[in-house]
């Protein structure tokens, strides 16, 4: 999970440096199509499978999600800073955890519950609603949260029906369809510069998508998401290095919040598996 955050950083910070010459619709669609470079060898291994009518169904359920989630977080990428937009992201695991406790029967224990709220008022410090102007930047995040949590708990639901390969190939496959209507709507002309530089922020993202599929189905959904903290840490400081956003006390104060419930949620989740091996094993 460190790693896809590693990856999702680096394609945010990609998408950020494209800015908005080109309509949301269509870099979602040209992220995706470009993306289908590394699918198509996976959907050999679609072919092999025999997977369940419910799990297509999913598979396209997942899909429409994911694509109106993509839409809009391209839209926020262009009207509001890095290190807003990943502190916003962080209503994702909250929805995420939730709704794993709730329907994947998930436990949520009164620690984790306390770590993952400091987490959420870490970005809320960062956010500092009622205290300045939020514009629309500011409500696509909030969609995107939602879908993406929807997006993230059914693929933890897929985990263990379909291989991580299947899941995230078939999430490709879904919303470049999903995509092509809105980008074909509104599209413009692009560059073969343009082009590269949707291929690089593809190569990342079907990455960082690939190592978070292996991810869930390794550990409960619980503890992977908060781990997407510290994408936040990464956005802040790529927003100060790359593209000249400032950097306040609030920010640091409500990313070493993010942080540290962060570690705390790990080392709780090391010494929990580590007393479930000991008794396990005694005698």
């Amino acid at each position: 999970m460190v790693l896809a955050g590693f990856c999702f950083v680096a394609m945010t910070a990609g998408v950020k440096h494209m800015g908005s010459d080109i309509p949301a619709a269509q870099s979602g669609f040209l992220r995706y199509l470009l993306g289908l470079v590394f699918v198509v060898p996976m959907l050999f291994i679609v072919r092999g499978e025999r997977l369940e009518p419910a799990v297509w169904r999913a598979f396209a359920f997942r899909g429409m999600a994911h694509t109106v989630a993509v839409m809009l977080w391209f839209y926020a990428m262009t009207r509001i800073p890095l290190a807003e937009v990943s502190a916003m992201g962080y209503l994702n695991p909250i929805y995420t955890t939730i709704g794993a406790a709730l329907f994947l029967g998930e436990p949520l224990r009164l620690r984790r519950i306390l770590a993952i709220g400091m987490a959420i008022l870490g970005a809320l410090v960062i956010l500092r609603p009622g205290m300045r102007e939020l514009n629309s930047g500011h409500l696509a995040m909030l969609g995107t949260s939602f879908l993406f949590a929807v997006s993230y708990m059914m693929a933890k639901s897929l985990s263990g029906k379909a291989s991580p390969t299947v899941i995230v190939g078939m999430l490709s496959v879904t919303v470049t369809i999903g995509l092509t209507p809105f980008a074909l709507a509104v599209w413009q002309p692009v560059t073969w510069t343009e082009i590269a530089w949707f291929l690089a922020i593809a190569t990342a993202a079907t990455a960082g998508h690939y190592l978070m599929t292996m991810a869930f189905a390794a550990a409960p959904i619980t503890v992977t998401q908060p781990v997407n903290a510290l994408q936040l840490v990464w956005s802040i400081t790529l927003g100060a290095l790359l593209f000249g956003e400032g950097v306040d006390l609030w920010v640091v104060i409500g990313g070493l919040m993010i942080v540290s419930a962060v570690i705390f949620i790990a080392l709780r989740e090391h010494q929990l598996r580590r007393a479930a091996i000991r008794g396990a094993v005694a005698p």
